[in-house]
Formats: C-alpha cells, sequence, structure tokens
C-alpha cells in the first residue's frame, strides 16, 4: 500500500495562522490608510473655504486629525477624524468646523466635510483593500 505525505498543506496552515493573528494589526493599518485620505480631502476643502479669509488665524486647520485606532465593543476597527483644542479665543475648534459646515442664524453653511467623505469614498475603499491584499502576500509568501 502506498503512503503520500503533503507538507505544503501543513505549510499552508501556518501561514493562515499567522494570518488570523496579525488579522487586527492589518485592519489596523487598512483603517489608518482609508482615513489619511479623508482627513487629505477635507483638510484640501477647509483651504478652499478659508482662501481669501483675512480672519483665518490657521487653528481650524492645524486642529484637524486623525484619533488612534482602537477596537470597540463589538470589535469594529475603527477611527475618527476630527477637530481638537481651541483657538486663541478659547472658541472649541470642533464648533467652528460645525457651524461653518451647518451654518448658522448668522453664518451661511460651506460644507466641507460631507463633500470630502462622498468624493473619497471609493479611494478609502480601494485603500484599504490594497494595504490588506499587500500585508496578505507578505505574510503568504514569508
Amino acid at each position: 500500500m502506498a503512503r503520500m505525505t503533503f507538507k505544503a498543506g501543513e505549510e499552508y496552515a501556518l501561514k493562515l495562522s499567522q494570518l488570523a493573528a496579525g488579522g487586527e494589526e492589518i485592519a489596523k493599518k487598512a483603517v489608518y490608510a482609508a482615513a489619511d485620505i479623508v482627513t487629505d480631502k477635507i483638510r484640501e476643502n477647509l483651504k478652499a473655504n478659508l482662501a481669501g479669509s483675512e480672519r483665518s488665524s490657521g487653528a481650524l486647520e492645524a486642529s484637524l486629525g486623525i484619533t488612534p485606532i482602537q477596537s470597540d465593543k463589538d470589535g469594529f476597527i475603527n477611527a475618527k477624524v476630527g477637530f481638537d483644542g481651541y483657538d486663541g479665543k478659547g472658541v472649541p475648534n470642533q464648533l467652528k468646523a460645525r457651524v461653518m459646515e451647518s451654518g448658522s442664524s448668522a453664518v451661511r453653511k460651506r460644507p466641507f466635510v460631507r463633500p470630502a467623505v462622498n468624493a473619497t469614498k471609493k479611494a478609502a475603499v480601494e485603500a484599504m483593500q490594497q494595504v490588506i491584499d499587500e500585508e496578505t502576500k507578505k505574510i503568504m509568501k514569508g
């Protein structure tokens, strides 16, 4: 009776377990890549809104950033893009951004966040897919 042994299956199983072990780290890299694309577009739109404004101190643009990437209680990995801190007069940058985005009784709305999110959705998804593919290839070849 003939006997055959396949080691490729064991190697493949080992690589799959390595991929599973590094899955959360890969997902965090992918989320950061997408958040970076969206943040860049928001910053670009914000600059366009503030262009020519003599009252702009640059505090709002400087306060735009990405939160540290975290896993929530349901296992979703996420990051938030937003504004932090206060301007020189003590006004929260989040409030200034919200007024610019949605307007108020005294200020007309000049949306810059929603258009940026809508414009970059496809690119962000593609960036996440690319990161996941690259990281998977590294593990599976290594």
